[in-house]
């Protein structure tokens, strides 16, 4: 397993090492020792999977309080930009973003610590997306940032205009709105 850290601190990339063969191919998506080796001390407790069509966007959410999440993410079929952003207000990368594409293809997966806002957009006719959480959903601790908001700019790789949102996602508010961590 490659761990990568990324240019905001806590989110890293982690890419398996995986064994091809006239088969298919064989990995280790998730081995908590290897984790914990590197530093990564997590106890996810749930996982979730989503399936999307091209230009849907997902986010930007999050938990807030004591239902605040960790995740780690991945792409099982097609490809994403899955996007973490950094909403500790008291942190020198507030309001950044770390973007990263994951795909079927590459198998790379990001871990997106508590404190972040995460998102994605689907890239291709469909994406299957994969996640683990260290923490249950509480509806009244979600949060969500307008996938737009012009002081986070983030690049989706998409038409923006043509962006496939869920209401919630179409009237989230903007960054200077929100009570962050």
């Amino acid at each position: 397993m490659k761990i990568s850290k990324t240019a905001i601190d806590g989110v890293v990339i982690i890419e398996p090492q995986v064994f091809e063969d006239e088969r298919g191919y064989f990995f280790e998506s998730y081995n908590q020792a290897k984790m914990e080796e590197a530093g990564l001390h997590y106890n996810f407790i749930q996982d979730n999977q989503s399936k999307s069509r091209y230009g849907t966007v997902r986010g930007i959410h999050f938990q807030k309080g004591e239902f605040s999440q960790a995740k780690l993410v991945r792409v099982l079929e097609g490809t994403v930009l899955d996007v973490a952003v950094d909403l500790r207000r008291n942190s020198p990368t507030f309001g950044k973003y770390v973007a990263v594409e994951l795909s079927a293809e590459n198998k790379k997966q990001l871990l997106i610590p508590r404190g972040f806002g995460h998102g994605f957009s689907v890239l291709t006719p469909t994406a299957v997306f994969a996640y683990k959480c260290d923490n249950v959903y509480n509806k009244a601790s979600e949060g969500g940032i307008r996938f737009n908001d012009p002081d986070i700019h983030v690049d989706w790789k998409i038409n923006q205009e043509e962006a496939v949102l869920s209401e919630k996602d179409k009237n989230a508010p903007f960054l200077k709105e929100v009570e962050c961590f």
